[in-house]
């Protein structure tokens, strides 16, 4: 059974940047589709990217569009989100997310199986 854990949360400043992680155990990571969830205080669960395991793709949300970049790294069985120029409207539980066979269209929280427990994010104006 593969688990997720994130790291990297906290606070960061407005126009800052962060890094979050995402690693998990088990030995198939590099069959996952890796998918990155906010969800802010009050708000539904909302997509932020993914990258596919089928080719590579990535997808992302209109809102991180030009401001973050998603990474795995398959050797140490870990994804990333990379988020430059933070704003407070980010402020939220980032979470990991992972499903076997999605394509890079997978952007429904629905769509994937392996969850981790989150990570609290947030931005200091």
């Amino acid at each position: 059974q593969v688990q997720l854990r994130e790291s990297g949360g906290g606070l960061v400043q407005a126009g800052g940047s962060l890094r979050v992680s995402c690693a998990a155990s088990g030995r198939t990571f590099s069959d996952l589709t890796m998918g990155w969830f906010r969800q802010a205080l009050g708000k539904e669960r909302e997509f932020v990217g993914l990258i596919s395991a089928i080719d590579g793709s990535i997808r992302y949300a209109d809102s991180a569009k030009g401001r973050c970049t998603i990474t795995r790294d398959n050797t140490r069985n870990t994804a990333y989100l990379q988020m430059n120029s933070p704003n407070p409207e980010d402020r939220a539980v980032y979470y990991c997310a992972a499903g076997r066979g999605l394509v890079v269209q997978s952007t429904t929280s629905e769509q994937f199986d392996i969850w981790g427990r989150g990570t609290q994010v947030t931005v200091s104006s």
